[in-house]
């Protein structure tokens, strides 16, 4: 695939369900180079978070939550990984200013984003999601709000905790 490409089959959906497969993607990270959610998948569960705009307030809180709570990841193998539409750089000024221990993904075509259902056109670029996928590719569990910045990292380790 190339920068950017989202493999989905059929037409626009809303927001990605519990019980489907993820999309699969292969984008750059904020280092520039390239991730797949194959390879991804290959080590265990992901917890893909979308966020509207790096380094804004909402953004910042919520990426920092999931910094924050690292090492609860890792006791339950799970990878964390954040996506916007924004681009390399700004990904990496991100991560540079919060000291995130994660890859932040730029989907800067919002590609991926319309594949999970969370492009928008109006307010921001996407809605703020996150999906639990299992190490099958499947959709185990969707957190979405758009005001409560910590739910998705509390909800997404107590989804993996089977809870």
């Amino acid at each position: 695939m190339g920068f950017g490409q989202v493999q989905q089959k059929g037409t626009p959906m809303k927001t990605l369900q519990v019980g489907k497969p993820a999309p699969k993607f292969d984008l750059p990270t904020q280092h520039g180079d390239r991730l797949s959610l194959d390879s991804l998948l290959a080590r265990g569960p992901v917890v893909l978070f979308f966020y509207p705009v790096a380094s804004s307030g909402g953004c910042t809180k919520q990426a920092c939550h999931f910094r924050d709570l690292g090492s609860e990841f890792e006791a339950v193998s799970a990878q964390r990984v954040g996506i916007s539409t924004d681009d390399v750089s700004a990904q990496k000024g991100f991560t540079d200013a919060e000291g995130l221990d994660y890859p932040l993904l730029s989907d800067s075509d919002g590609a991926v984003a319309s594949a999970y259902g969370v492009r928008r056109k109006y307010i921001t670029p996407v809605k703020r999601a996150t999906f639990v996928i299992g190490a099958d590719g499947m959709v185990r569990d969707v957190i979405t709000s758009e005001l409560n910045f910590t739910v998705h990292a509390d909800k997404a380790l107590e989804s993996l905790r089977g809870g």
